[in-house]
């Protein structure tokens, strides 16, 4: 994906918000501005790496944005087909480029679950290439095809009413086949995106759902006390974050 690096800003379609996909670095000690670039080339080589062990899964524009403040539920991911044009695309025959959103604060999750969305994004990428419809409800429901194309990636989807077959986690098979590239994400990600509270100190999401850890713990905790400030888990020094989906590990994939 090398070829692909590119500094760009993007508007989420979602929301209105303004998407970096590579923030700029500095050769000296690095100021916080800095950690997005190696952030974004960790996401951009899990991605390589799916692609490495999955030939038909295509290069993607990776993109890190906020995921809350929308009106809905947190998103996690997104994949978007022929999003982006590269600048050599009428000289050197490159075709539209998809993108891949990955939601800033989903980061706090954890590196495992970070690539089991990486992985549920490459499945809809899957779906794109060989043409298969895999949700409908304007991309809310997940339905079986998709389901096999998960599982043929490596990650385990279960059934939920509302979403079909999206709520996603990742096996100690597949952690152990990426296990170099879960090492990598962990040193990568050092920084997570706030979850953005509404105006009126109200969080975009109605009910109270679990919050989640790295570790997969669970604690239940209101949403404006959660936005007060980050409450971490002491096994995985990751946030407890409030994964209230609205579908894909996004809401109209």
């Amino acid at each position: 994906m090398n070829a692909l690096d590119q500094t760009a800003t993007h508007t989420d379609a979602a929301n209105g918000n303004e998407v970096d996909a590579v923030v700029s670095t500095s050769a000296a000690p690095a100021p916080v501005s800095a950690f997005g670039s190696p952030m974004v080339a960790a996401l951009e080589g899990a991605w390589a790496a799916i692609q490495a062990r999955h030939s038909q899964v295509p290069a993607a524009v990776i993109v890190v944005g906020p995921g809350s403040g929308g009106g809905s539920g947190l998103k996690l991911g997104h994949f978007a087909a022929m999003r982006w044009q590269h600048v050599a695309a009428a000289r050197e025959g490159i075709g539209p480029l998809p993108e891949v959103f990955v939601g800033g604060e989903g980061l706090a999750r954890g590196p495992a679950e970070v690539l089991a969305t990486l992985l549920h994004e490459a499945a809809h990428a899957l779906a794109h290439v060989r043409e298969v419809k895999d949700t409908s409800r304007q991309g809310r429901w997940h339905n079986a095809k998709f389901k096999a194309l998960a599982e043929e990636l490596g990650i385990a989807v279960t059934k939920d009413p509302r979403l079909g077959w999206s709520p996603t986690s990742i096996p100690d098979t597949t952690k152990a086949e990426y296990a170099q590239v879960i090492e990598e994400l962990r040193r990568a990600l050092r920084t997570h995106r706030s979850v953005e509270v509404a105006s009126g100190g109200k969080t975009t999401s109605k009910a109270t759902p679990a919050a989640v850890c790295g570790c997969g713990r669970k604690v239940r905790v209101s949403r404006s006390v959660l936005a007060e400030g980050a409450i971490v888990c002491g096994n995985c020094e990751a946030e407890f974050v409030i994964l209230d989906l609205d579908d894909d590990q996004d809401d109209d994939s």
